[in-house]
């Protein structure tokens, strides 16, 4: 428990960090992040026996995120994001050079990694431009991360308190109904607090989103875990002391990120 909380702080300085010195800092960060998080997910495969092509899919990642980034930068037209296909696509021209039993597996896993793991890091991303598209504004990541520790605080101290009905325990036998509800209305609260200091939104739009983080938040995490399940392993990594790796720390945001960024986006435009 100790390690684990010196990691939690340290790790905690580190995104607000991020989040706070400047949209570079913020850029690179992530950039970063997602790279270490696609690696760590295509190495977790290959303990399974099969063998996503990881070279080609970490250099298209990185490339999928810096052209994504770079749009909010260079103000290029949406139609060069198209030069990622080819090196995408490569995956199934190095698959044939491979003497390998289940060669659509290990191309399906390549893929998967961009859409599980990258994709959802773009739009986490993006959070930082959505107000402005050329200026950066940290209120709505800075928020989507706090409404998501939260929503885990909430959920782990209600369900140990008060946790008596199974929330999905063929996945994760920890989570409870009352857990997930006790997250919510954590959630919900820093909403409802945030809504005070950032005043560009109402405060029903900020409680929509803690909403879409208390689900989709859980929902990742129980994805995660039917993940390792399959696995049949216990942490996606051991980057972080006490915590496992950057997956069992993210897996929340994995899924809700992208729906966060949609329902933002649909109500502000």
């Amino acid at each position: 428990m100790k390690t684990r909380a010196i990691t939690a702080f340290f790790f905690t300085i580190v995104m607000l960090g991020s989040i706070f010195l400047g949209s570079y800092t913020f850029t690179i960060f992530y950039l970063v992040l997602s790279v270490l998080s696609l690696f760590e997910f295509y190495k977790l495969i290959k303990n399974s026996g099969i063998r996503p092509h990881r070279n080609i899919g970490l250099v298209a990642g990185a490339l999928i995120f810096f052209m994504a980034a770079g749009l909010h930068y260079l103000k290029y037209d949406v139609k060069y994001l198209l030069l990622c296909i080819p090196l995408i696509f490569s995956v199934f021209i190095s698959e044939l050079y491979k003497k390998n039993k289940i060669p659509f597996a290990n191309i399906s896993y390549t893929f998967v990694g961009f859409v599980y793991v990258t994709i959802p890091f773009c739009f986490f991303h993006a959070l930082g431009f959505l107000k402005n598209w050329n200026e950066y504004n940290f209120h709505y990541p800075l928020a989507f991360l706090l409404m998501l520790w939260a929503n885990d605080t909430g959920a782990y101290l209600f369900g140990v308190k008060y946790g008596k009905r199974k929330l999905f325990e063929r996945h994760s036998p920890k989570k409870s109904w009352e857990g997930f509800f006790g997250g919510m209305f954590t959630s919900v609260l820093v909403a409802f607090g945030l809504s005070f200091i950032f005043t560009e939104s109402p405060a029903w739009v900020w409680a929509g989103m803690a909403v879409l983080i208390a689900n989709f938040g859980t929902l990742g995490d129980l994805v995660e875990s039917m993940l390792k399940r399959s696995l049949d392993t216990k942490d996606s990594g051991g980057l972080l002391p006490g915590h496992g790796g950057l997956l069992d720390r993210f897996d929340g945001l994995l899924l809700a990120a992208p729906v966060v960024y949609a329902y933002l986006y649909l109500i502000l435009y």
